[in-house]
């Protein structure tokens, strides 16, 4: 499973940052290795420079083998977040995916 990085223009990740986003998505979607090709994950922030609340945007596209990407996105005050939360998203559309997918 790779997984991409990618940053709107008012964002720079730095490599430890980079790990850390990379060790939260291996742990958390650990189960679907041998489904997903690749995880696309793109950060932003909504309202730049200006702030304000639930802001920063994940968004994450999984490649799963044989089936359409699938997408989730979540909004949060910090990144982290808005990475956590749209892993949650993404790891429960997968878990009924492959759950609809084992019933047939």
């Amino acid at each position: 499973m790779t997984i991409q990085i990618n940053t709107d223009k008012s964002l720079s990740v730095h490599a430890e940052y980079n790990e850390k986003i990379e060790g939260i998505l291996s742990k958390e979607l650990s189960r679907f290795t041998d489904h997903i090709t690749r995880i696309e994950l793109h950060l932003s922030d909504e309202n730049g420079v200006k702030g304000g609340v639930k802001d920063k945007k994940c968004l994450l596209e999984a490649r799963v083998k044989g089936q359409q990407p699938m997408v989730a996105t979540d909004f949060g005050d910090t990144y982290d977040q808005a990475v956590i939360g749209a892993t949650q998203k993404l790891k429960s559309a997968l878990t009924t995916l492959f759950g609809k997918l084992q019933s047939h």
